[in-house]
């Protein structure tokens, strides 16, 4: 098979394509890192490449395939990547700074554990800005991720190297971290498909700044591979008293049920944007309309929820700022806007990050409520476009300006929740520049939220489309 179709093969493919010996592990990674190495120079997408030990890994499992009564896993041979604010044991982890330029951890991250015990082979690091801070991907050590839809917007964060290998056929399967939409918020942007789980289905360790918000789960250009990556990694990790017990989804399976008779609810406004691009709104609008001929019941509804974001902001960024506070006399090393975000937090009395717990717990009622009478909740998964790479925020959206998070008013909120969520991709600007839709489910649905995506996939397909790099 020829190395370009090759790359563009999802991991579920992939893995059925080694188990039946029409292709081997070591083609896929060969293949995979010719594409790497023609690719990311214009994206900077990988931060770190494992190319020796990705080979070696790869020669290896080939050799298993061979063996009479082997036992393959389920993505046997299949490469993925791993955010850099994800821990790999022996693999450097910048967290997206200077002061962990040279940290190499012991220990993998449950996920990363379980993804290589299912066989699969890891490849390398991707970018992200320092700890996840901002919803675009750029940092001292690395320097900023491009689009690959247009190589002067920013791919989204803080997963946002990860988005730009997805969708620049640099790896079928990536790891992503989610703590105000980190996950969905390059899945839109660069236009393929994240999945953030309910919190604590995917173990997290060690803890981030922003523990109790961020979730990891898988970014992909199928629902499927997310599916799969879900049947290997959710599940218990005594490393992470918030891990959530087995449940014994099977999450892959019954990805092609029907959603008839689902309740359905869409807004552009959840009562607290403060503005929303009227292109992105409209290409939300007629997505939407997608699951009525899916067979759901759906409603257009302004929820008129209180906001939500000063106490999110209080969490995360206090998470942060306390993470960073004792890096205060290494000021060159971290970012303006990020040191700013950080002297104005350490600021604020103690009781102020406490009473954003409390006002978390208060605001839960709102979707509590909601959700007794919707199935689902779709949104745009941000307000805009991908603005200019290099740029912490857009600034101002429709030439309205906005809060410097103001652009992310749907994301944060089912941190502060930890309900299941996605980002799918559907359509694109008048200049080609991709646009996701949120799909929220229930506390605990995440089977409900897959299923869902699939639906959405096989009604409005997005896996052909492909940015123009080459």
């Amino acid at each position: 098979m020829p190395e370009t179709d090759l790359n563009w093969l999802s991991a579920t493919e992939q893995a059925a394509l080694i188990r039946s010996r029409k292709v081997s592990p070591v083609e896929i990674v060969d293949a995979l890192l010719a594409r790497i190495d023609k690719v990311n120079p214009r994206l900077n997408a990988f931060v770190l490449i494992n190319a020796d030990q990705a080979r070696r890994e790869a020669k290896s499992a080939e050799r298993a395939v061979g063996k009479r009564g082997a036992r393959l896993g389920p993505l046997h041979g299949v490469p993925f990547g791993v955010k850099d604010l994800v821990v790999t044991r022996g693999v450097r982890t910048t967290f997206g700074t200077p002061l962990y330029r040279d940290n190499v951890p012991t220990e993998d991250a449950p996920m990363v554990e379980r993804l290589k015990a299912a066989g699969g082979i890891m490849v390398g690091k991707t970018n992200t800005p320092t700890f996840g801070w901002i919803g675009a991907t750029h940092n001292l050590v690395f320097g900023p991720t491009r689009n690959p839809w247009h190589l002067d917007r920013t791919p989204g964060g803080s997963s946002g190297g990860a988005s730009a290998a997805v969708a620049a056929g640099m790896g079928a399967l990536h790891v992503g971290t989610d703590g105000g939409g980190s996950i969905r918020i390059p899945a839109s942007c660069a236009g393929v498909y994240g999945f953030k789980p309910s919190y604590g289905r995917i173990p997290l360790h060690p803890p981030s700044g922003a523990w109790s918000l961020s979730h990891i789960g898988p970014m992909t250009r199928t629902v499927a591979d997310a599916a799969l990556t879900m049947d290997v990694c959710a599940g218990p990790d005594e490393r992470d008293p918030s891990s959530l017990p087995a449940d014994g989804a099977r999450y892959s399976r019954g990805l092609g049920r029907d959603l008839k008779a689902l309740r359905v609810a869409y807004t552009d406004d959840l009562g607290f944007a403060e503005v929303v691009d009227p292109e992105v709104s409209a290409v939300c609008a007629r997505a939407a309309k997608a699951f009525r001929e899916l067979g759901c019941r759906v409603d257009e509804v302004q929820p008129k929820w209180p906001s939500m974001m000063e106490c999110w902001e209080q969490i995360f960024c206090g998470g942060i700022a306390t993470r960073m506070a004792p890096y205060l006399d290494q000021r060159d090393l971290i970012e303006p806007g990020l040191l700013r975000l950080i002297e104005a937090t350490l600021k604020n009395p103690p009781t102020r990050y406490v009473q954003a717990w409390f006002d978390r717990l208060n605001w839960w009622q709102h979707p509590r409520a909601f959700f007794e009478k919707y199935d689902l909740l779709l949104t745009p998964t941000i307000a805009c476009a991908p603005f200019k790479v290099g740029l912490d925020t857009p600034g101002a959206i429709a030439g309205r300006a906005v809060s410097f998070y103001g652009w992310i008013p749907f994301t944060p909120a089912f941190n502060l929740t930890g309900q299941p969520a996605a980002s799918v991709p559907c359509g694109f600007t008048k200049d080609g520049l991709p646009i996701g839709l949120q799909i929220v489910g229930r506390r605990f649905a995440d089977t409900l939220v897959l299923r869902a995506s699939a639906a959405f996939e096989r009604a409005r397909p997005w896996r052909q489309q492909r940015p123009s790099i080459g």
